[in-house]
């Protein structure tokens, strides 16, 4: 390839993945013109929707304006579940889901739902095991591959918090006799029972109507994310419980990928790198701000959990954690846990 020195070029075949080789120059591109979509289900100014039109702008730049990206965000196209099947069957390019929606497709992203199986304090050593070339990433694709996906950005969701529209939240007794708001996962329903509420596994679109309505008393989910979905109009107290991790995984068609020109696989795989860092370092970060003093200015009372809360927490759904694992890939759920330490 024109503007490749066989040193680099080297480099890239001994490592098997191209993606190894330094950044393309803007003038080295040798891959065609591209109009793909990706679309996912995060509302227009939430940090996951900022971080994948950044993923398309870097793509643009990196290609010479040849690879264009439209993305499709507030659930144009449908639910986690229909993106994915969308990607699949190749319908779509590129589509996005939560961990926990994912584990519908494969049991392995169903380990992030682990209660507590990661930590906020630890969060820069699961990014690097989550990054190209590491253990995490290397295990998922295998797993994503069997299936007919590929995985192209591991977007941030952040941590989910439980909140509530009508009782006091200041520790986990608190959450006692609710009608919790879950998605289907088997652990997130599970953990809603040991926690002594009761869970209602209801579709995203409909969870503000539920609320309203006392339908449900309350739900688990990330500040942007509730922001973003204006449940801070009628939601009155919070714990940040962080009990669960999640990301929106950029899922493309595995064969669609594979033909892809091997400039272009390497030009989106850059973006994707490059954006998720940006998204992890300031995106997240400002949004999680932001979605906070809205939830303050609401007259939403947060309260924040102490060691002690957490212990509680941890304590109360150890046993859907031991449970389920007995059930998942010990080998990833041992690559999860070394990040934590």
């Amino acid at each position: 390839m024109r503007g490749l020195t066989t040193k680099r070029l080297l480099t890239a075949i001994v490592g098997g993945c191209l993606s190894l080789m330094a950044p393309l120059a803007l003038a080295d591109y040798e891959g065609p013109k591209l109009k793909l979509r990706l679309a996912h289900t995060a509302p227009p100014g939430n940090h996951i929707t900022l971080a994948y039109q950044k993923f398309a702008d870097l793509a643009k730049e990196k290609s010479n304006n040849k690879i264009q990206i439209q993305v499709l965000p507030n659930a144009i196209l449908g639910s986690d579940r229909v993106l994915i099947e969308g990607a699949q069957r190749g319908t779509l390019e590129i589509g996005v889901s939560s961990t926990p929606n994912l584990a519908n497709f494969s049991k392995a992203f169903q380990t992030f739902d682990l209660p507590y199986i990661t930590s906020i304090k630890n969060q820069n050593k699961l990014y690097e095991a989550i990054n190209p070339g590491g253990p995490i990433y290397e295990y998922l694709e295998a797993e994503s591959n069997k299936i007919g996906l590929q995985p192209i950005m591991y977007a941030e969701y952040g941590y989910r918090h439980f909140v509530s529209a009508n009782k006091p939240l200041n520790s986990a007794i608190d959450l006692a006799g609710l009608k919790m708001r879950t998605t289907d996962s088997p652990v997130e329903i599970d953990v809603a029972k040991a926690l002594n509420t009761n869970p209602a596994p209801i579709a995203w679109g409909e969870v503000y109507t539920a609320l309203q309505q006392r339908t449900v008393d309350a739900e688990g989910n990330t500040f942007p994310h509730l922001t973003g979905a204006k449940h801070d109009e009628v939601l009155k107290y919070a714990i940040t419980s962080a009990h669960n991790y999640g990301m929106q995984v950029a899922m493309a068609n595995k064969k669609w990928w594979d033909g892809l020109h091997p400039d272009t696989r390497r030009v989106l795989q850059e973006a994707a790198l490059e954006a998720v860092t940006h998204q992890r370092k300031v995106l997240w970060p400002e949004n999680e701000k932001q979605a906070r003093a809205s939830f303050e200015e609401k007259g939403i009372k947060i309260h924040d959990a102490t060691e002690e809360d957490l212990a509680e927490f941890k304590k109360l759904t150890q046993p859907v954690y031991d449970s389920y694992a007995a059930q998942l890939p010990s080998e990833l759920i041992e690559l999860i846990r070394a990040t934590q330490e």
